[in-house]
């Protein structure tokens, strides 16, 4: 799990890290990221997209070459992982608990950026209990319907 916050030059940790995980998930999906790629996955301009880029280059969490593309480095293919695992986590349990796609990307999309690590943590134990008790799990998902 990230712990790093990056909010210094690069604006709010939870932009850099809607960037990270984009890139990543395009990278996965695509093999490559390119700028329009970004800016069309998170619905903002190329221009704004090209700014943060290259603001992630200079940190060494991407590198960077103008109508090219871009790769992730180590460092930023490590975070990126981490907040993949982290959005994956709270949206499988919050699937365990029986709530609705819109309420799940709702919250998840809230929950990610602010979630402590041992609160994670605990919600990975949780979720493991709750995958080998469908009596509970079926208990909770009758209190969300």
């Amino acid at each position: 799990m990230p712990s790093k916050k990056f909010s210094s030059a690069l604006g709010s940790s939870s932009t850099v890290e809607d960037y990270l995980e984009r890139i990543l998930e395009l990278i996965n999906s695509k093999g490559y990221a390119r700028v329009v790629d970004i800016a069309a996955a998170l619905e903002i301009s190329q221009a704004s997209v090209t700014n943060m880029v290259q603001r992630l280059d200079a940190e060494g969490l991407l590198k960077y070459e103008k109508y090219r593309g871009l790769v992730l480095t180590e460092a930023g293919e490590k975070l990126a992982r981490g907040i993949a695992h982290r959005h994956k986590l709270l949206t499988d349990f919050l699937k365990l608990l029986g709530l609705s796609d819109r309420v799940i990307y709702h919250d998840v999309e809230g929950m990610e950026h602010h979630i402590s690590l041992p609160t994670l943590r605990a919600i990975e134990a949780l979720t493991r209990q709750l995958r080998r008790r469908p009596a509970l799990r079926a208990q909770l998902q009758a209190a969300t319907a």
